[in-house]
């Protein structure tokens, strides 16, 4: 049965600045009840596209038409009277309002203002697609699906026949994915039209009916993704054939390198972040970290870095050279390095903590090594050759290495970062979410870079949100809930399911 086209783009072209072309002729169409997977390499274009079907940017060449007819989405309100709704990967949701007050925040529809009518309505939907959220929760007592949840049920209740959502599980446990999945199935019934942006292959593979592959700004070609497969969608991406294996290594020489104590961390509301984290990270291997957003993660290793103070406990310190142990904790994150600690850190926030956005990549390498200078003129010759190598080795997409990192794609300002850390040869690596937006070449390319580290003997730390990654990749798998060790399990014997039971384990209140 042949499809209704939704929305057609024909020959779209969008330029940032003279050097940058993001889209250029693209020219694809998005069927009416159709799942829609939408594939690139990162700075392919994907967001910018699908940011201009929703009213967030406008195309400087090239037309748009929904049903047939062409049309000019100026803004957001232009693409929801169109019944366009975007799901973005940061949610824009006010923490203190409930679902239901954030599902109806803004909405002009010309009818008297009643929360309770609202809320029949909202129920209605929630019952159509089998959502399972309590309406009237505050966001900031929610999960990330539960929030997820609530930014589909806006854009649905505002009339949305068309959904664009980016990177929607890359938060999710396997449980929450499956139920995601499942609604978005029941939406395809009804007929709706979803478009997915992913990086996930096995996702596309399993959800969705068509694939639209872009390279380097240019529409390459779709497929049905019952003709498909992971080699054909990743040789569409890249251009080439690619080898996608992560080549884990059994351990050797494992000593233990980092031993974490009953580690306590409290916010400042007093409420605890970490709570009585005890475990050992060994050279040569890798320890996987798994746990739903915002379980203790991100403390965990600012507390190892020293950027976060510890109200208990222990983190030891063995030196390789020596053999000598020194206990981290309270001292600060110069004090750390001065000791020979070499704690890589790649932080979730890259522009917000690991990179300065209006430096040039250059730049930005020698915010680590500026303090070697022994005059006070500063020497950009290494900097610059390993901004160079970088560049080179991981494929960073970039006019130069004098472009500001801030006018780099997502993925490509995560290999600056990524490249910028490994490179200082650390003896402890850690790395939270190093491939978070990376295509599937580039995530490759960063896993196999941690496994070369683990190689050399440094123990490496590695918090991912893909499970079937994390299982591949690691030796160990530490999952926290939280702020507490939930488990330890073996990566090679355990499995997907188990890991995701104990992401969702609950703990009983002390």
């Amino acid at each position: 049965m042949e499809k209704t086209p939704a929305i057609e783009l024909k020959n779209i072209t969008k330029a940032f600045g003279t050097k940058v072309i993001a889209n250029k002729n693209v020219s694809m169409t998005i069927n009416r009840g159709e799942i829609l997977s939408v594939l690139g390499e990162n700075g392919s274009g994907k967001t910018t596209l699908m940011n201009m079907i929703a009213g967030i940017y406008f195309p400087d060449e090239g037309q748009i038409f929904v049903d047939g007819k062409e049309v000019s989405i100026r803004s957001p309100k232009d693409a929801f009277d169109l019944k366009i709704g975007m799901v973005h990967q940061h949610f824009k949701l006010v923490d203190v309002f409930s679902a239901a007050e954030n599902i109806v925040l803004g909405l002009q529809d010309g009818k008297k203002f009643s929360i309770a009518e609202y809320s029949k309505e909202i129920n209605k939907i929630c019952e159509e697609y089998g959502f399972d959220i309590d309406i009237n929760k505050k966001i900031y007592e929610m999960s990330v699906s539960e929030k997820q949840t609530v930014e589909i049920i806006k854009v649905l209740f505002r009339g949305a026949d068309i959904l664009i959502l980016d990177e929607p599980t890359a938060v999710l446990t396997p449980q929450e994915i499956k139920v995601l999945f499942n609604i978005l199935r029941r939406m395809r019934e009804s007929g709706k039209s979803i478009v997915i942006i992913t990086h996930k292959l096995n996702e596309v593979l399993a959800l969705s009916d068509r694939v639209s592959v872009l390279r380097k700004g240019e529409y390459i070609g779709s497929i049905e993704t019952k003709d498909a497969n992971e080699s054909i969608l990743t040789e569409m991406m890249v251009g080439k054939k690619i080898t996608l294996n992560i080549d884990r290594t059994e351990p050797k020489d494992v000593k233990d390198r980092l031993i974490v104590e009953n580690v306590m961390c409290k916010n400042r509301d007093g409420l605890k972040v970490l709570d009585n984290v005890t475990f050992t990270a060994r050279s040569g291997e890798i320890l996987g970290i798994a746990g739903i957003s915002g379980s203790g993660q991100r403390e965990l290793l600012e507390s190892i870095a020293g950027l976060q103070r510890l109200n208990k406990g222990a983190i030891t310190y063995i030196n390789p050279k020596t053999g000598a142990s020194e206990n981290l904790r309270n001292k600060t994150p110069v004090q750390i390095k001065e000791l020979g600690v070499r704690l890589a850190f790649v932080p979730e926030d890259r522009l917000g903590m690991g990179l300065v956005g209006n430096m040039d990549i250059t730049d930005n390498m020698m915010l680590r090594s500026y303090k070697k200078g022994k005059s006070m003129f500063l020497s950009r010759k290494g900097p610059k050759s390993l901004a160079e190598d970088i560049v080179e080795k991981l494929d960073v997409v970039t006019p130069s290495i004098e472009t500001p990192v801030r006018r780099l794609s997502g993925g490509n300002v995560q290999k600056v970062l990524v490249g910028r850390e490994i490179a200082l040869s650390p003896t402890v690596l850690m790395a939270a979410y190093p491939v978070r937006g990376l295509d599937i070449n580039s995530s490759y390319t960063i896993y196999n870079l941690l496994n070369k580290q683990k190689e050399k003997g440094v123990a490496v730390i590695f918090v991912g949100e893909d499970l079937d990654v994390l299982l591949a990749l690691s030796d160990r798998i530490m999952v926290i809930g939280n702020g507490r060790v939930a488990g330890i399990v073996d990566a090679r014997t355990t499995t997907k399911e188990e890991v995701g039971l104990l992401m969702t384990k609950s703990f009983d209140e002390e």
